[in-house]
């Protein structure tokens, strides 16, 4: 886009208060990822559960001028307003403009699952086809949908847009605003399906898109969705992908067998070999190929352009690096967009100090000059202490770039040259085209080397926390539960992500878990669950605020306030003892407590308790006696306070199964994890940890020979057995050896056999498939889950993943 302040007041009937000439080419809607001021002008979204409203300051403070926004704040000087009557509706109005305007060939894409990887494969075989324009991340609702079509600029030919929706009545508006050439329908499952009355009426409003589209492709293996498009659509051009022979573009040989897949479209036969066979990935290659036929891809390209695919979970990655330093490893591909998502992520991260690798942009049609004019002035922006700039063409703009900056032909020359080495407590990021191998910075830079990792989704976090949101009130405060190291995914990466999405409060277990994170420069309030007795000055010092839950440990605290010199009122959370009968105030005491915390200099931050059984529905009648305990002794003692802290006393499972209980906060641990009980709950939820290794060598076993310690497994047929790299010392208890246990290989599970090693442990392989040495070996994600995981072990979620060997490196991953 590329309006005035005028020209986007007279689009959307606003009104303008300021400089009416500013141009403005973006628009930023989250006050934390602006990575550009420049021609950017900031939107204050208002929803039923909250008010943008309140970040203004945040992005003024940012340095953004123009404020869009449903109310003129006048306390900001020299700012220029846009004020519209509903934002969301600016939004879509400006969008529906926009797009109606430009003259480019749009693929709109709906479903329930595939629309983002078949959005981001399409991206891949097309950007060097045609100047194409894509959603970014998952943007494809109410809001992420207009965002999405205001990056639309003159240049580009080609629109790549998914859409998304949740209720029913949704599509309408996003077909007004938006009305694909070409519609892609994916998938249509489960997913948000519990918000329609049948499935007929989930097909019916996906398929509105398609009203003014002259070209619809869809999967016509869904004899429903067959049905509806025929009856609705009839007088389109119509395409259907899927395994049934019945469709246009199908599969022609047994997927099963170690060959080429062939696909039939029309009279063509499309040959290509395929690694991953599952029937989801084979599914989206079908919808590919349609969609690259029908955009005039000659057949011989096409697979190119398939072997040419990289996994979209080839993701942004954040490791530990080496020197105190974070590297941010996006070394999979480079485009303009792809920069901004990479700058944006940067922006989570409080290190003061960032060094930028970045390469040759390769592929792109378009002028050197003003394309690396454009990268330098997003770069220069990031206010960068180093850049390395690699390749034959970046390096020409060296002097484009404000950094200190450092040139080199190739990716070898600069790590001969050991600058990358000096780098200390800083955040890198490595961002390149493909041919650069950047990657094998990354193998310099990271701390840990081993083939074994934790694989941590942000994303996916983010997601179950607000699912769980999505149940409370708007008012309702939320405290993160980091004790033990973030539940072993890594307290300090964990808490500076949760902080950077406004999370209201922390929670430790020791006082040395919340040290560490201050120093880090964490600054959101922390809760110590449990302080101990010598802690109590370091608490202070560190501007943390204990739970107590007896008389000795309050005058104890109260004595190191005094002693301490601090001179308003400390902030202390009280513990009420409501039948689990671990810690905590009982009815009783409550006078004695209240008459002695008003002739303290201490305030009462919040009061709660824990719930000892709410994820066991068979204990409801205890749970609901914990709650009216708590209910009363908190009004209770509220009452002799004569003010109102914060109650709480519902944790995962409880916000989930007692919502009515909710009070003024509640406490977030494994549910952020993505685990519930509640099996209907547990579909709502994202899988957040990947604990994986690879296959270090396969061997194998005749008849009557044993494997591993003891000899516990002996072979009764020529065996394939698989050694990884993984063992107890790594946090894989030695009780689910012996085929108690098994790991996923290739989508199958491969049990354990013989003794778990220190470091090793070997799994029988002899049934699966094409297995090779170096293939990935899932100790926990998916097949098996971390549940299933669990019950071999005989425990909870919580002690295997607490039980995970630091040695064991961390990956925190965006997709």
């Amino acid at each position: 886009m590329n309006y005035t302040v005028q020209e986007i007041a007279g689009i959307t009937n606003a009104q303008v208060i300021g400089n009416k000439d500013i141009v403005i080419k973006n628009i930023a809607f989250d006050s934390r990822i602006i990575y550009s001021t420049k021609n950017t002008a900031f939107i204050a979204i208002n929803t039923p559960k909250n008010s943008g409203e309140k970040f203004i300051e945040s992005a003024i403070d940012r340095g953004i001028n123009v404020i869009i926004s449903e109310h003129q704040h006048q306390q900001f000087e020299n700012i220029t307003w846009i004020v519209v009557e509903n934002s969301v509706e600016f939004l879509q109005k400006l969008a529906k403009y926009h797009f109606e305007h430009s003259h480019l060939q749009s693929i709109g894409i709906t479903g329930s699952n595939g629309k983002t990887i078949l959005k981001e494969w399409l991206y891949q075989c097309l950007w060097n086809e045609f100047p194409t324009v894509k959603s970014p991340k998952s943007f494809n609702s109410q809001i992420g949908l207009p965002l999405s079509l205001l990056q639309i600029n003159d240049s580009h030919k080609l629109g790549i847009f998914e859409v998304g929706i949740s209720n029913p009545h949704e599509m309408e508006k996003l077909e007004n605003i938006f009305h694909p050439e070409i519609g892609l329908l994916t998938h249509i499952g489960t997913a948000h399906a519990a918000n329609f009355q049948s499935e007929e009426e989930l097909i019916d409003e996906k398929i509105t898109l398609f009203k003014d589209s002259k070209v619809i492709i869809y999967n016509g293996d869904h004899p429903l969705v067959d049905q509806k498009i025929k009856e609705l659509y009839s007088s389109k051009k119509l395409i259907s992908y899927g395994f049934k022979d019945g469709n246009q573009v199908f599969i022609k040989n047994n997927i099963s067998r170690e060959e080429n897949i062939i696909v039939e479209y029309g009279n063509e036969e499309i040959s290509f070999p395929v690694h991953q066979r599952d029937e989801a990935t084979l599914t989206n290659a079908l919808a590919l190929i349609t969609v690259l036929k029908e955009l005039g891809i000659e057949n011989e390209k096409i697979v190119e352009k398939i072997n040419g695919l990289k996994a979209v979970e080839m993701r942004l990655e954040a490791i530990e690096g080496i020197k105190g330093n974070i590297v941010i490893n996006d070394s999979f591909n480079l485009d303009l967009d792809s920069l901004k998502t990479a700058l944006q992520f940067l922006n989570e991260y409080n290190k003061p100090q960032k060094s930028l690798v970045l390469t040759d942009i390769v592929g792109v049609n378009s002028n050197s000059q003003e394309l690396y004019e454009e990268v330098s002035e997003l770069v220069n922006e990031q206010k960068f202490d180093t850049v390395f700039l690699i390749g034959d063409e970046i390096t020409k703009f060296e002097e484009l770039f404000k950094a200190a900056t450092f040139t080199f032909i190739n990716t070898q020359e600069l790590i001969e040259s050991k600058h990358l080495t000096e780098i200390n407590n800083q955040i890198i990021l490595l961002k390149g085209a493909r041919k650069f191998e950047i990657e094998k910075l990354k193998d310099i830079l990271e701390l840990r080397k081993h083939d074994t990792v934790l694989e941590i989704n942000l994303n996916a976090i983010l997601h179950n926390i607000n699912y769980h949101k999505s149940l409370l009130k708007p008012t309702t405060k939320m405290m993160a539960m980091v004790k033990a190291n973030a539940y072993g995914l890594g307290s300090y990466e964990i808490s500076e992500f949760l902080q950077h999405h406004h999370i209201d409060y922390l929670g430790v277990a020791y006082a040395d878990e919340g040290v560490e994170l201050r120093k880090k420069g964490i600054t959101t309030p922390i809760v110590v669950m449990n302080p101990e007795q010598h802690s109590y000055k370091t608490i202070i010092e560190y501007n943390l605020e204990p739970e107590l839950y007896s008389f000795r440990v309050l005058e104890l605290f109260y004595e190191a306030v005094q002693k301490s010199g601090y001179d308003k009122k400390y902030p202390i959370h009280i513990k009420l003892e409501t039948g689990m009968h671990r810690l905590g105030f009982k009815g009783p005491e409550l006078d004695e407590l209240s008459e002695t915390l008003l002739h303290k200099n201490l305030k009462v931050q919040s009061i709660l308790s824990h719930l000892s059984s709410s994820d066991m529905p068979e204990e409801k009648d205890f749970t609901l006696q914990q709650l009216n305990i708590f209910d009363k002794n908190s009004s209770y003692l509220v009452g002799k306070l004569g003010y109102r802290p914060i109650l709480h006393i519902l944790n995962s499972s409880g916000i989930t199964s007692y919502t009515d209980h909710q009070h003024d906060m509640v406490r977030i641990g494994i549910g952020m994890i993505g685990e519930s009980p509640n099996s209907e709950i547990q579909k709502q939820l994202r899988s957040v940890v990947s604990f994986k290794t690879v296959i270090s060598q396969i061997s194998s076993v005749e008849n009557g020979e044993s494997v591993g310690y003891s000899r516990k497994f002996k072979a009764d047929h020529t065996t394939k057995i698989a050694t990884i790299p993984v063992g107890y010392a790594d946090g894989i208890p030695r009780l689910i050896g012996n085929q108690i246990g098994s790991l996923g290989v290739n989508k199958n599970l491969a049990p354990i056999v013989g003794n778990i090693c220190m470091d090793m442990m070997m799994i029988n392989v002899d049934h699966i498939a094409n297995v090779k040495e170096g293939d990935t070996v899932v100790i926990f994600n998916a097949h098996p889950s971390l549940k299933e995981f669990a019950s071999y072990c005989k425990t909870i979620t919580y002690e295997v993943l607490t039980s995970i060997s630091p040695r064991v490196k961390r990956i925190y991953i965006k997709d």
